[in-house]
């Protein structure tokens, strides 16, 4: 079941809520909550009911590690951590990585290996990082004693279940000890409505329109077609944005979501296009998963604390590492590779300009911002080739295209020009969704906006949202699947 869906939206959507707010006011708060667990559980079924086996085992064997390592005496909790951890990482493993390793082995060592295809579970990537964060987290003896339905809750609760954000128990499980009558206020269900509109009109209006035209440029190049270095950099640029509004568009509306029912989710997007270097880009994009690799990964691994020669390996690792858990696939080994570098080529510069050169990195000229972030912008767009590339020599095909292998005499497509034209517009100069809904403020927010484009319950709001609903309603036609179900 998608968001944008009229299942989901004309009838799961309203039951779930309807149901939820009476039993707020009028049942326990356990038992309003068990209702949302039920209907999460019912929520992920409806892709394959075969595999609500699997996220409930999870659930209660992540459930039980934890109690285990929060009683456990600090000698045997590193074993219980290591067999929990593995548990975790060889379930993630098989159903996501099994098939790429056995095509590597065969390819390389001509083994005749051979692996039924194993089709990967929805969502199996997200919960098992929230799971891992727990377990890691309860090892550091930093977890309270929760109660089976509060975790269950805070693994499957469904508007952040399937593409995140990726929620820290933390934030979430203390919601849930509250007194959910306080929680599910007019005003939040009001802000949280808002923000899911946006959230579907970036996937409806923007992102499904401008991926047709990608798909188009990538299935050319998988093809082996000759492109033009014009036709190259539209369908690499139509996919970056494609990817954003898709994504981004997904997280806004799980933050809508979890609202109506009175929760708050974490920001997972804060205009990353806007970044003038790649240090500030990853603070931007996926904000959730970014700080999972910084807390989880490159911290443990020593971060910058061991030495220049050591953070950047430390760097270089993380990225790649990110790179491989969004797939299984060569394209996106490079992808984190790539981005590593990038990485590495920033923070090495940041360092260089401070210590040798001593600018306050705090202050940059408007030329040197506007290069900082004409090479962040190009260098993730032309990682982007590898994210979005079924295989590794159709993107190296669209890649060497960029450069101009095959000529740049073309001209630009007006159409794609003018869709191009608008996401650029959106990016750079709008305020993002929950800056809109006065939440957050952007880092480096534009002032032109301000004032105009906060949200406030008044009637023009209402009516400019209810205008754009129904007209992302009238565009939703086909289901389009948000790219980041298939991680």
């Amino acid at each position: 079941m998608l968001f944008n869906s009229y299942e989901f939206i004309c009838l799961f959507l309203p039951l779930c809520l309807v149901v939820f707010h009476l039993l707020t006011r009028w049942a326990p708060a356990n038992l309003a909550l068990t209702w949302l667990v039920l209907a999460s559980l019912f929520f992920y079924g409806w892709w394959n009911p075969a595999y609500l086996g699997l996220i409930a085992s999870s659930v209660v064997f992540n459930f039980v590690m934890g109690r285990q390592l929060v009683n456990a005496p600090p000698r045997g909790k590193r074993g219980l951590l290591a067999i929990a951890l593995c548990a975790n990482l060889a379930l993630l493993g098989y159903f996501k990585y099994a098939n790429f390793f056995v095509d590597a082995s065969n390819q390389l060592f001509s083994s005749g290996l051979q692996l039924d295809q194993i089709l990967l579970p929805l969502a199996i990537s997200f919960f098992t990082l929230q799971q891992v964060a727990y377990l890691i987290d309860a090892w550091r003896g930093n977890v309270p004693r929760y109660s089976f339905l509060h975790y269950t809750l805070f693994v499957t609760f469904f508007p952040q279940l399937i593409a995140g954000p990726i929620v820290h128990h933390r934030e979430l499980i203390p919601q849930f000890l509250e007194k959910l009558r306080h929680r599910t206020t007019p005003a939040h269900f009001a802000i949280g409505l808002t923000i899911f509109i946006i959230g579907l009109a970036k996937k409806v209006i923007l992102a499904d329109n401008v991926g047709l035209y990608a798909d188009i440029v990538f299935n050319m190049a998988e093809a082996g077609l000759p492109i033009t270095g014009v036709r190259a950099w539209e369908g690499a640029l139509a996919y970056i944005f494609q990817i954003y509004f898709d994504f981004s568009g997904y997280s806004d509306m799980a933050i809508g979501l979890a609202m109506m029912f009175g929760f708050l989710l974490p920001q997972n997007f804060a205009s990353p296009y806007k970044a003038s270097n790649f240090t500030d880009f990853w603070n931007r994009w996926h904000m959730t998963l970014s700080r999972f690799l910084r807390d989880y990964l490159y911290i443990p691994l020593g971060g910058s604390r061991a030495g220049r020669l050591r953070h950047n390996f430390n760097l270089l690792l993380t990225m790649l590492i990110g790179g491989i858990w969004h797939g299984a696939g060569w394209t996106f080994v490079c992808w984190g590779f790539m981005c590593g570098v990038f990485l590495v080529i920033n923070s090495n510069w940041r360092k260089f300009r401070a210590q040798i050169l001593g600018h306050d990195l705090n202050k940059s000229s408007k030329l040197a911002t506007t290069a900082g972030w004409l090479l962040t912008f190009g260098g993730f767009t032309l990682s982007g080739i590898f994210f979005r590339g079924e295989t590794l020599s159709g993107s190296l095909q669209l890649f060497s295209a960029i450069f101009g292998t095959h000529g740049y005499a073309d001209v630009f497509n007006p159409a794609v020009t003018a869709m191009l034209a608008v996401c650029f517009f959106v990016c750079l100069c709008c305020p993002n969704a929950l800056e809109i809904a006065g939440l957050v403020r952007d880092f480096k927010a534009s002032p032109w906006w301000r004032g105009r484009w906060s949200w406030r319950p008044a009637p023009a709001w209402g009516m400019a949202m209810g205008a754009l609903f129904f007209l992302c309603f009238a565009l939703l036609g086909e289901e389009n699947v948000f790219l980041y179900f298939q991680f």
